[in-house]
């Protein structure tokens, strides 16, 4: 089968015909066997690249895997194979799920209780894109700030992965979204999505715009700011919280991480949150599984969407490693395989 093979750590925008790549399209990587009775293999048809498999390549990731391995986390396909005891997934079946690694090849083996079944409607290669960045943003929102109708959120890098992600979930609970971006495309497909107020980093103030906004509307403060960012951006931020409001500390695009002052956070009763989504997976799985098919629900009734600004092929990994860098990406950039090559054996 085809993988995509890091087998040194470095940049992986570089061309994978490149000595220097630290990644490689291995054409005849073995295709994985089923390993216990319950287990399922799925031909992948698409995988999403995320921020997190971008620095893990890079060696700046807190996981470093042994090399080499296959990266990847999220993906969606079609049932393969099954083991004799599989009961609740048939050959044929389209399923998405994420794994810690090895989403970058055309075959992957889980367990069937980590699969989850794609509703009928929904596009195969948009639901490879949802466990995580959805996901994240839904524990984060949901389960962590328990994100209530009528609260302000206010969304830092909010035409990304996860912050696009922010603001529909944040709009299926009923809240007053306020999303932070820059440049007009990223802007207007913001308010496409029904947020809110749009501040638009290229040309105003994050302090300034959101206070107009606030003030215009009669509205105190942030109940909830939702921060992948990191930097400067953050610091700004914080002066617009209200008594009360929960931080959700994503992670820090940017590259500079934040100080978030304890005195401060002491006098206005400002909850912090850390949120390493994929922790859960071994510390509370229960509540991975109940989100992601919330998720799927939603995706399927048409409450939030999935936007997809890049897609290649394996071959072209580094290009779509080369839009997140370079931050071209509006939502999701996917790796998505040609389903006529590559026939697995039992």
């Amino acid at each position: 089968m085809e993988a995509l093979l890091c087998r040194k750590l470095g940049d992986p925008t570089v061309s994978l015909e490149d000595n220097d790549s630290p990644i490689v399209l291995s054409k005849n990587h073995p295709i994985p066997r089923l390993d216990s009775p319950t287990a399922v293999r799925v031909r992948i048809k698409a995988t999403s690249l995320n921020f997190a498999n971008y620095l893990q390549i890079l060696g700046k990731y807190q996981e470093k895997p042994s090399l080499p391995f296959i990266p990847g986390s999220d993906y969606s396909g079609y049932v393969d194979a099954v083991g004799p005891k599989v009961s609740n997934f048939r050959v044929g079946d389209p399923v998405c799920s994420f794994v810690g690694l090895g989403s970058y090849a055309q075959f992957v083996v889980v367990d069937e209780s980590q699969l989850f079944q794609v509703p009928q409607g929904c596009d195969l290669v948009a639901a490879g894109a949802l466990p995580v960045a959805f996901g994240t943003s839904h524990v984060a929102l949901v389960h962590r700030a328990q994100l209530t109708s009528g609260q302000v959120l206010l969304v830092l890098g909010a035409a990304g992965g996860v912050g696009i992600a922010a603001v529909q979930i944040g709009k299926a609970c009923g809240a007053i979204v306020i999303a932070v971006a820059r440049g007009n495309e990223k802007v207007q497909l913001l308010k496409s999505l029904g947020v809110d107020h749009v501040v638009d980093l290229g040309n105003e103030s994050v302090t300034e715009s959101v206070k107009k906004f606030l003030q215009a509307r009669k509205l105190k403060g942030i109940d909830v700011l939702y921060d992948p960012v990191g930097g400067k951006l953050t610091k700004e931020s914080l002066r617009l919280l209200k008594w009360g409001a929960n931080i959700l500390i994503i992670g820090f695009a940017s590259g500079e991480i934040p100080v978030i002052p304890v005195n401060i956070a002491l006098v206005k009763n400002w909850t912090v949150h850390g949120l390493y989504w994929g922790s859960y997976k071994i510390h509370r799985p229960g509540v991975l599984e109940d989100s992601v098919k919330e998720l799927l629900s939603w995706l399927a009734r048409g409450l939030i969407s999935i936007h997809i600004s890049h897609s290649y092929p394996p071959s072209k990994a580094n290009l779509a490693f080369s839009a997140i860098k370079d931050r071209k990406v509006i939502g999701k950039v996917m790796i998505v395989f040609d389903d006529k090559h590559t026939r697995s054996m039992l």
